[in-house]
């Protein structure tokens, strides 16, 4: 799930087993360890590197915003063949330094380097004690970000169907699309694909972690960073530093059934949405609370049947619409500007504005290639929802057959629709996607519990749209004693940015170790509404 931080329109916004964790020495190097006769790959090179801190290149940065970049085994395998490099950011501590704090927004998808670029505003208090530094995961962003082309499109198709036609509809032909798409997507994703996942990028930031200096790992991670964190202390429990983790994805949830809490939950905060609203006579969805719902039905179905044309040539559908709106919930800072948006495309069909939403990169094709940076102009358009894919697919052991998925895809359409006639198509699309992908990984599923490690804290609010506050709950009891629950009784997708109270609790975890007592709770604020 991506914490939507950001209160601007644009954002360029889960097998390995305990024995593979490292055994490090007195420099932080990892060993050449035996399991067995057999040695363990020799990551030594990657250990010892510094960041080398520069300008930030070809992107819209403050002057004191730094970039920089880490290289990383492309195969962890096989340390000594390809390589490709993570991109970062860091913004240098004003006060004694204790070294850095990792962040990471969430998506998965979300880029951070333009993120912190943009709105680090939030972040300066941290600089305090720490250099603030963030970084775009494997396939996202500058490092090797992945594509799908037309691949979403195929993907999209096959969900295509009036409910009432599925189970008349050619189950071959929905197969075939999906599996087209993901073809299409390994072909403009290049060799970074098979490697994408939360397993890798937690052994990327263990990497960083060492490059920068830092014995122990501080991060404060959103959403889906959540679930890199929890990665991060299944395998590395003994870097743990000072962790929270703000909107907690779960750790054992097949996608279908995230799939419908999510649906679920992007319902609810449109309809919130909608009764804000209505209150003023220029909602473009009407004045009526009750009857605003189907306008917004109605406005998608329209524009599925005939899409309109977009400033960078391509069709703008209803499923376009769908994935603009459901960025622009994540804060009701958006709202206002939602509002406008819709407004300008339902009166003039100005699409500039909603897409805003949810693009940012370059809308050319692009097919994967070396394991260097990519100048943040190059970033594919669709790399959020490709990597988000990706990434996803890459953390989920599930995979319907190709029987299964013709016996139950009139059901799953009926059921999402049911979460949410606006958003369960769009979000069953994303379920559907990881047909014809290799299976993932079920590390996190089986192995990403009970960890051994310092107190980390999490985050999780009662009204959030995205990461239901029950996986705070059911995540920290899977973790451990070492999880401390604070409970923000607030609305929207992760508390940092929202609430003073959990924004301050957080504070004083990460700069002086103060953990508030776990149970606790921050009430609504009502200036983050």
């Amino acid at each position: 799930m991506l914490a939507k931080l950001s209160s601007r329109p644009a954002f360029r916004r889960r097998a390995f087993t305990g024995a593979l964790t490292l055994a490090l020495l007195g420099a932080g190097l990892p060993a050449v360890a035996l399991a067995g006769d057999r040695p363990q790959p020799d990551l030594s090179r990657f250990y010892r590197q510094k960041v080398k801190w520069t300008a930030c290149k070809d992107m819209d940065a403050p002057k004191d915003l730094r970039c920089g970049k880490v290289t990383v085994p492309l195969d962890y395998a096989r340390p000594g063949a390809a390589t490709l490099d993570i991109a970062l950011a860091r913004y240098r501590a004003t006060g004694k330094s204790r070294g850095s704090v990792l962040l990471n927004f969430g998506g998965p998808g979300g880029a951070g380097v333009s993120e912190l670029a943009s709105d680090g505003k939030e972040f300066m208090d941290l600089t305090n004690g720490y250099d603030v530094v963030t970084f775009d995961p494997r396939g996202v962003g500058q490092s090797s970000p992945v594509s799908c082309g037309a691949g979403a499109d195929q993907g999209s198709a096959a969900t295509d169907e009036e409910p009432a036609d599925i189970d008349s509809a050619d189950p071959k032909v929905v197969l075939k699309q999906l599996r087209k798409a993901a073809e299409i997507c390994a072909k403009y994703s290049g060799p970074v694909l098979p490697h994408i996942g939360t397993v890798n990028a937690s052994r990327d930031l263990d990497v960083m972690r060492q490059a920068l200096g830092d014995k122990k790992l501080n991060y404060l991670g959103f959403s889906y960073g959540t679930r890199l964190g929890a990665v991060y202390a299944a395998q590395f429990p003994k870097k743990v530093g000072r962790l929270v983790l703000d909107g907690v994805d779960t750790l054992t949830e097949p996608l279908s059934e995230q799939g419908v809490a999510g649906a679920e939950g992007q319902q609810t905060a449109l309809e919130d949405f909608l009764t804000w609203c209505v209150r003023d006579i220029a909602c473009p969805f009407g004045t009526d609370a009750r009857s605003a719902p189907d306008r917004v039905v109605q406005l998608v179905r329209s524009l599925d049947q005939d899409p309109v044309q977009s400033d960078f040539g391509d069709p703008f559908s209803g499923q376009d619409l769908v994935g603009s709106i459901s960025q622009a919930l994540y804060s009701r800072q958006l709202w206002p500007t939602l509002e406008r948006a819709v407004a300008a495309l339902v009166e003039d069909g100005d699409t500039r504005a909603i897409m805003a939403f949810s693009s940012g990169g370059s809308d050319l094709p692009r097919l994967g290639g070396g394991g260097g940076l990519v100048d943040a102009q190059d970033v594919p358009l669709d790399n959020l929802p490709a990597a988000l894919m990706a990434i996803n697919c890459a953390d989920d052991p599930d995979r319907p057959t190709a029987e299964q998925i013709t016996r139950n895809l009139g059901r799953l359409r009926t059921e999402y629709e049911q979460a949410s006639p606006v958003f369960g198509r769009y979000r069953l699309t994303e379920v559907l996607m990881c047909y014809g992908r290799p299976k993932g990984t079920d590390y996190i599923r089986d192995a990403v519990k009970d960890v051994d490690t310092s107190k980390m804290l999490l985050v999780g609010t009662r009204g959030d749209p995205a990461t239901p506050y029950r996986w705070t709950v059911e995540t920290a009891q899977r973790l451990g004693a070492s999880a401390v629950v604070l409970d923000n009784k607030g609305e929207g997708h992760t508390g940092y940015a929202s609430s003073k109270c959990v924004h301050t609790k957080v504070n004083d975890f990460l700069l002086y170790g103060s953990l508030p007592p776990s149970g606790s709770s921050c009430a609504a604020d009502s200036s983050g509404e």
